[in-house]
C-alpha cells in the first residue's frame, strides 16, 4: 500500500504541476500578445508625459519670469522670418520718410 499511496501522491503532484505550468504558459502568452505590449507602451509613454508636464508646471510656478522669457524667446525663434521681414519694412520706411513707396507691385 505504501508504494501505491506514494504513486498516487506523485501523480497528484504531477497533475498539479501540469496545471500550474499550463496556467503560467497561458499567462505568459497573454502578457506577450501584441495588444498587451502596445497597451503597456502606451501606458508608459502617457505616464512619462504626464509626469513631465507636472514637473514643468511645478518649475513654472517656481520661476514664472524665467519660463515666460524662455517661451518668448522660443516664440521669437519660431517666427523669426516674419519678424525679420517686419523690421526690414519698418527700417526702409523710417529710412526714406519723404519718398512715396507703394507696398504693392502695381504702383
Amino acid at each position: 500500500m505504501s508504494r501505491e499511496r506514494a504513486y498516487r501522491a506523485a501523480a497528484a503532484r504531477a497533475d498539479d504541476a501540469r496545471v500550474q505550468l499550463l496556467t503560467s504558459a497561458s499567462d505568459a502568452k497573454a502578457r506577450i500578445s501584441p495588444a498587451r505590449l502596445k497597451q503597456d507602451v502606451v501606458d508608459k509613454v502617457t505616464g512619462t508625459v504626464l509626469e513631465g508636464i507636472a514637473v514643468g508646471a511645478a518649475k513654472a510656478q517656481q520661476r514664472p519670469v524665467a519660463v515666460g522669457a524662455a517661451l518668448g524667446a522660443f516664440g521669437l525663434f519660431l517666427f523669426r522670418r516674419p519678424v525679420t521681414a517686419l523690421f526690414g519694412r519698418l527700417y526702409v520706411r523710417l529710412g526714406n520718410p519723404k519718398t512715396e513707396n507703394s507696398e504693392t507691385d502695381d504702383g
